[in-house]
């Protein structure tokens, strides 16, 4: 006989609501602007990854958000995690 594998891990749960709250609001691009409204107003992003598959996605990295375009406008804008 062998003995049952057993493991643990911690969780945390923070609500969708609460994140990030706790370093303030952060201004973000917002779905359906365009590559250009976005560097006109946070300039050149720090790294640009993609683009990836079909439809094609591209990511900008910024020091507080990444942006996700697909073809030429924002699908969606992320907050970083705080560091630690």
């Amino acid at each position: 006989m062998t003995a049952p594998l057993v493991t643990s891990a911690d969780e945390l749960k923070t609500p969708v609501m609460q994140q990030g709250t706790e370093r303030g609001t952060v201004d973000m691009p917002r779905h359906g602007q365009l590559q250009d409204q976005v560097r006109q107003h946070y300039g050149q992003p720090q790294a640009i990854k993609g683009p990836v598959g079909d439809p094609p996605i591209t990511q900008w990295i910024y020091d507080d958000f990444t942006v996700y375009f697909e073809y030429d406008h924002v699908i969606h804008s992320v907050r970083k995690p705080a560091s630690k």
